[in-house]
């Protein structure tokens, strides 16, 4: 699994994600963790609904924070707003990702499950580049990304 969308554009990349033969995600090894969380949780949301909608994440047991750039809401690629949420740690990406698209107002997560994930590359400080492909039966270490 992996989180993704801190730049805004979560909602694309997963449309992209899911329509793609291959999903390939390149990462450095410090974003690779033991458990998913360790970073906060991008959620989109509409600016219609912002204030019912962060009360009902906070009801999802997180204390969401609207995210704001230079004194300003954060608008996303899709006009929306971005709110982080903190669930670390997260043990159960699949469940928590189907109970907040249960709460309308919520435009997208930025949970990528292990289905839309094709293959991983590593980059590493010494140069050295690792690939993981996740089609193939027991290619997961237990890390998050």
């Amino acid at each position: 699994h992996l989180i993704k969308g801190g730049g805004g554009a979560l909602l694309r990349e997963k449309i992209l994600a899911y329509n793609s033969k291959r999903f390939i995600v390149m990462i450095d090894e410090t974003k690779r963790v033991k458990t998913l969380g360790r970073f906060s949780l991008p959620v989109e949301i509409i600016p219609f609904a912002a204030d019912i909608t962060l009360k009902r994440l906070k009801e999802t047991g997180t204390i969401p924070v609207l995210r704001f750039s230079n004194h300003e809401k954060f608008i996303t690629d899709n006009g929306n707003y971005m709110a982080d949420c903190n669930y670390f740690p997260l043990k159960n990406p699949e469940v928590l990702n189907k109970q907040l698209h249960q709460i309308p107002g919520v435009v997208e997560t930025g949970i990528f499950t292990s289905n839309l994930i094709h293959t991983f590359y590593i980059g590493y400080e010494n140069g050295t580049v690792r690939n993981f492909d996740t089609t193939i039966p027991g290619w997961n270490t237990g890390a998050g990304w």
